[in-house]
């Protein structure tokens, strides 16, 4: 019964094994799609060099309609990664993982495409604007590289553990956590982010919050994993 069950755990893991690898490979090849659009806008909008503090982004009537276009297409960026995390998993956890995955990957791989692309960024201190929904999000490329590689390793512990039959249990209470874990994250980019145009942007970005929201859910994480372990005497993920 033991060896039987434990067989049907290693199928189970082997096959989510094989999706993950069918995930990344996506997220890899998304990731240049995203580096070729910011290599083509660079082009346009920053010929003579992308560099901090940003200036551009307010002048003129064809610029703020490229620049609806640009939050559309980073929109519909977040409904692809959403509907891959979706056709993947079989169910609620595995489509969370594949999310953090997909995104983790995406983002990572984004930078390493630009790098080969137009050699760059310079170093992982080197500053970029991130995002544009609501609001402007900046920091230096290590901060969203960091946020990845932690959603990255979510996502292996939650698929190992869910392949085990032992899911990662996560309870209202957590999500909320999570939440506000996230919120300050978020937070620590767009304080950045509204001063992309100011000579001091630097001091605009809080590690010490950054590092409190990233420092809190990988906590919680830690804690849900733990509750799984414990939920049956004797079970591992």
């Amino acid at each position: 019964m033991v060896i039987g069950s434990s067989s049907t755990s290693a199928e189970t893991f082997a096959k989510a094994l094989r999706r993950l690898c069918i995930v990344v490979i996506f997220a890899f090849a998304f990731a240049y799609i995203e580096a070729a659009v910011v290599v083509y806008l660079r082009a346009i909008f920053h010929a003579d060099g992308f560099s901090f503090p940003l200036t551009s982004l307010a002048p003129g009537e064809p610029f703020r309609r490229l620049l609806l276009v640009e939050v559309g297409r980073e929109a519909a960026t977040l409904v692809l990664i959403c509907t891959g995390a979706w056709l993947s998993g079989r169910n609620g956890a595995q489509r969370f993982a594949f999310f953090a995955t997909i995104f983790a990957v995406w983002d990572i791989f984004y930078y390493v495409w630009l790098k080969i692309l137009i050699d760059w960024p310079g170093s992982v201190m080197d500053w970029d604007l991130l995002f544009l929904i609501p609001v402007a999000w900046a920091s230096p490329v290590l901060a969203p590289v960091i946020v990845s590689a932690i959603l990255f390793g979510f996502a292996v512990v939650i698929i190992k553990c869910d392949a085990s039959g032992r899911p990662v249990r996560v309870r209202v209470a957590d999500w909320v956590g999570f939440s506000v874990a996230g919120l300050v994250v978020v937070c620590s980019f767009c304080m950045a982010g509204v001063h992309i145009s100011e000579a001091a942007y630097r001091e605009h970005f809080s590690w010490p919050l950054f590092f409190v929201g990233c420092v809190a859910a990988i906590a919680l994480f830690v804690k849900c994993v733990l509750r799984s372990r414990a939920f049956r005497p004797g079970s591992a993920c």
